[in-house]
């Protein structure tokens, strides 16, 4: 779903569309996320680092992607 789309969707004043771009960007930013965590892992950052990054313990942020 194109961002114009999701803008168009939110401001509609229909809840179904607007759930529904919600959902679409919970998947997006889940895959911004993983690919950002990678990047960060093959740079040499620590599970700490990456953890402070995102708000979110070091255990939690390996729990997620350290497999």
């Amino acid at each position: 779903m194109e961002t114009e789309e999701l803008v168009r969707r939110v401001r509609s004043g229909d809840p179904a569309l607007g759930l529904r771009a919600v959902g679409a960007l919970h998947r997006l930013a889940e895959q911004i996320e993983a690919v950002s965590v990678a990047l960060a892992r093959e740079q040499g950052w620590t599970w700490e680092q990456i953890g402070d990054a995102l708000g979110m313990s070091r255990q939690s942020v390996h729990a997620r992607y350290g497999k």
